[in-house]
């Protein structure tokens, strides 16, 4: 227990400036999603709004369909970003579009409550946080990190590569690589049950009381 506790803060030492990275990179498209909203123009909230209104009043009410669907879906979206974040970690030239997905997934957070503040208010941001907190407490060091190792295997190529003096076998880090995306897949299914069950839920409740209402 101890051996794995010292790995994971001798890892945590050694590429703390890769982790701080991202979390910054994400949590600037969190603010870029808010400011979109800022610039989106009347008419568009409008429509938009509309059509989560349908979403709300004709979707939701069917419990048990729409909820195995959502979880299938998640866990197939959540499986398939992973895979993409792990091949884009095998090829070097993958590193811009890591970040790129990273950034482009804090904005789709930031837009949505920032979208639902801008129309109801406060009861926008009790919405959004009962539709996105349960399972993005979990989905988003998932991808936060599975980005960060991505970047780290890229990085450890790279050095493979061109400094002679790095002596550690690629197969090595590669199978821990793959260890870790491994148990991030495992872990994005749970993420999945919670949107399905927890997050599916609360929407439902949250959506009878300010929606519909």
């Amino acid at each position: 227990m101890l051996n794995r506790k010292n790995i994971v803060i001798n890892h945590l030492n050694q590429y703390y400036t890769i982790y701080i990275f991202t979390i910054i990179l994400f949590l600037t498209g969190v603010i870029f999603g808010a400011i979109i909203v800022n610039s989106m123009l009347f008419e568009q909230k409008e429509n938009l709004f509309f059509y989560l209104e349908r979403f709300f009043l004709h979707f939701l009410p069917d419990n048990e369909m729409a909820s195995t669907d959502l979880f299938k879906n998640a866990m197939l979206y959540h499986i398939q970003f992973l895979a993409v974040l792990f091949f884009l970690g095998l090829a070097v030239i993958g590193l811009p579009i890591i970040w790129v997905l990273l950034f482009v997934k804090g904005v789709a957070i930031g837009f949505t409550v920032g979208f639902f503040v801008s129309q109801i208010g406060v009861k926008g941001l009790v919405l959004s946080f009962s539709a996105i907190a349960a399972q993005n407490m979990l989905i988003i060091p998932i991808y936060i990190i599975a980005s960060a190792f991505s970047m780290i295997f890229s990085f450890t190529l790279l050095q493979s590569i061109f400094s002679k003096r790095y002596k550690l076998p690629v197969m090595q880090v590669f199978y821990r690589y793959l260890i870790v995306f491994v148990i991030l897949a495992i872990a994005s299914t749970v993420a999945a049950g919670l949107e399905s069950i927890v997050s599916f839920n609360a929407m439902q409740v949250m959506s009878d009381y300010f929606i519909k209402k």
